[in-house]
């Protein structure tokens, strides 16, 4: 993750995506418009995944408030952060402490806390990633997969990050979705190798001015469960 905590074009056959039109113009040489071109471009996979998960509505985000908890049988773990994204600003707080840092300049006691809020922030809003990092990974899309947890026939994207960059290079994840483009699962493969790290599921999802958050993820096996809890999503009036 960009995991530190312990842890192609669309088939119109097989699924739909919403498309994006725009409009082109031809002008004449008294500049009025001569001739008129709608240019419908098809979202990527991991586009459609973002847009399904309100994508659109980042641009209206000032400021995301949330806590990240982990149960692992009798354990509980959990920190809270508070981004204001336009201005790279963040605030952790835990138990024992608070650090407030700005991304654009990251020293050697906000890295810490730092690698904490990549991997967090990646848990969040995961399907957002598939668009901010989209030059950072490969990706490959298969129609038909089963799913690891429920066994279900769904769509499976896989992105592999590049070897270079980035916290943890070279990881890999599989996301399962149906065809609403909402992650279902996911399996999170360390430096990309064949078996799985982690796989877990995608549930619980809620509506946040526009941002849909999957608040649950539990593991395929075992007593451990990895929620969001205080979430504030705070938008442009």
């Amino acid at each position: 993750m960009r995991y530190i905590v312990g842890i192609l074009l669309c088939s119109f056959i097989v699924f739909s995506c919403k498309k994006d039109a725009k409009k082109q113009y031809t002008y004449d040489n008294n500049d009025e418009v001569k001739e008129e071109k709608t240019i419908t471009k098809i979202p990527s996979t991991t586009e459609a995944i973002a847009k399904a998960n309100g994508f659109d509505q980042w641009k209206k985000v000032q400021e995301i408030k949330f806590t990240f908890n982990i149960d692992r049988d009798s354990s509980h773990y959990e920190r809270s952060w508070n981004w204001k994204p336009k201005n790279n600003e963040i605030i952790l707080t835990t138990a024992n402490d608070t650090i407030a840092y700005n991304r654009t300049n990251i020293d050697s006691v906000s890295i810490r806390a730092d690698q904490g809020f990549i991997n967090d922030k990646y848990w969040l809003l995961a399907p957002f990633n598939l668009v901010w990092d989209q030059n950072s990974f490969t990706s490959s899309h298969e129609v038909k997969a089963i799913a690891p947890i429920s066994n279900k026939e769904m769509q499976k994207l896989t992105i592999v990050y590049k070897n270079e960059g980035g916290y943890t290079p070279g990881d890999a994840y599989d996301f399962y979705f149906e065809g609403d483009f909402k992650i279902k699962e996911w399996v999170f493969r360390e430096k990309n190798k064949p078996e799985p790290s982690l796989i877990t599921s995608w549930e619980d999802y809620e509506n946040f001015n526009g941002i849909q958050i999957a608040k649950t993820h539990q593991k395929n096996e075992g007593n451990w469960k990895l929620y969001f809890t205080n979430i504030e999503v705070i938008t442009d009036k």
